[in-house]
């Protein structure tokens, strides 16, 4: 059996991804549905981002996320073994540009997949790179924001796959799902709701994650509770989780268009709505440094200026800034903001020299409940010699309500008793965690 290296790369933009049915002239499964493909004979990582842009044009856009452990498929109909090395990079534009190779271009959600005549075991190479309830606890990297949709895609994914197993099965893609014990209905919520639960405790600290899968598990159980109804109130979930936080971004823009601001760590929310500002001042982040990749990612364009974590108050004092904005993990009903180490520094800096601070997030980041939960880095990378000695690395502290000026929401901006009356709105949606037990 002769054996081919290729590539499966899926593009992903608001949770969906690119699917592209295979022309006639192609030499291999005319007419079926796959992701951006081709051989990979010799650096499968170059020849990844090489069809990238022949088959879309896509490849300025894309964001490298990680790749899959290469698998095999062996098609006797051809004679053929594929060894498919698959790849995820995120998206930041939908405008394909089509070559010959493709007939038609879609952005669907993956479970889509599973419901097309697609190439052999393609729902095996987006399962290969999809998120996981692993990824969503160990990812450091991002805001609670993107964290949170990636767990909904989790729910998506896991209640797709169950739907498809009652129905009996896609048309050629679900060759990668997993089979079941066949007995619908009550397995199947009671397997959907364990995941859920298993999502909430991957990130405790990050109400914005909870809410949201609280709220597509609540839909889903008043529409019936079936794995349907918990993949269609994912989807949803995930376009509402996108549609809030644009809509809070663009009100912070108008907030503080032409400000001098300071900001520190990492927030999607922020640093969008930061490109519409004079100045801004951003504090390195550390120990993991986010806030150098907001400086670089703000430099073309507005006027940066970089510093170190520990200057922040020195900075606050001798340069004219109109407003600290930092983002949020979450919002204590009692108005507290759970954030980024450093912030309670900094609010404490501003409230000194009469600056305003702002805070941006979707209503989603409210929790329910005034006890934070807060999470710890790596004590490796704050220090690892030898010496005999105790580290604290927190990733979160707390800042006091009294020391925020405003939260600036995707329904405007509210005050400390605007907060409470979503807090209170939130509390119902873990309802159906009591019911399924």
């Amino acid at each position: 059996m002769d054996e081919t290296h290729v590539v499966t790369c899926m593009l992903r933009n608001r949770g969906e991804v690119l699917l592209l049915r295979r022309s006639e002239e192609v030499g291999s499964y005319s007419g079926r549905w796959g992701g951006v493909a081709g051989h990979a004979e010799g650096d499968p990582d170059a020849l990844a981002r090489e069809e990238i842009e022949e088959e879309t044009g896509l490849l300025d856009d894309c964001t490298f996320v990680r790749a899959g452990d290469p698998f095999e498929v062996d098609d006797k109909s051809l004679d053929k073994r594929w060894v498919v090395h698959p790849y995820l990079f995120d998206c930041a534009n939908r405008d394909v540009r089509i070559d010959w190779e493709t007939t038609e271009a879609e952005w669907v959600p993956p479970t889509e997949i599973l419901r097309r005549k697609t190439v052999p075991d393609l729902w095996t190479s987006y399962d290969h790179i999809a998120p996981t309830v692993e990824s969503v606890g160990e990812d450091a990297e991002h805001g609670s924001a993107y964290i949170s949709v990636r767990a909904l895609e989790v729910l998506r994914d896991r209640a797709g796959t169950c739907a498809v197993r009652g129905g009996g099965g896609g048309s050629g893609g679900g060759s990668g799902g997993r089979s079941g014990d066949g007995d619908g209905g009550n397995s199947d919520w009671n397997e959907l709701a364990a995941l859920a639960r298993d999502l909430l405790d991957a990130r405790p600290s990050m109400a914005a994650l909870g809410n949201r899968v609280n709220r597509a598990m609540a839909d889903a159980r008043g529409s019936g509770g079936v794995p349907e109804t918990v993949e269609r109130a994912a989807i949803e979930g995930i376009e509402r989780a996108y549609r809030v936080d644009e809509n809070a971004t663009e009100n912070a823009r108008e907030e503080i268009a032409d400000a001098a601001v300071l900001t520190l760590s990492r927030s999607g929310t922020v640093l969008d709505a930061l490109r519409n500002t004079a100045r801004v001042f951003v504090a390195e982040s550390r120990p993991a440094n986010e806030g150098v990749g907001v400086a670089e990612a703000l430099a073309e364009g507005t006027d940066v200026t970089l510093h170190t974590d520990a200057a922040t108050a020195h900075v606050l004092a001798t340069e004219e800034i109109d407003c600290v904005v930092v983002g949020a993990d979450s919002v204590l009903p009692s108005g507290d903001v759970v954030n980024k180490i450093g912030t309670r520094g900094a609010a404490l800096a501003a409230n000194r020299e009469d600056v305003p601070v702002l805070v941006v997030t979707a209503t989603d980041k409210v929790r329910t409940t005034d006890d934070p939960v807060l999470e710890d880095g790596s004590p490796n990378a704050v220090y690892d010699g030898d010496a005999d000695l105790s580290v604290v690395n927190p990733t979160f502290d707390v800042t006091p309500a009294e020391l925020v000026s405003g939260y600036v929401t995707e329904r405007g901006i509210l005050d400390r008793g605007g907060i409470g009356s979503v807090a209170e709105e939130l509390a119902d949606l873990s309802g159906w965690q009591n019911e399924s037990r």
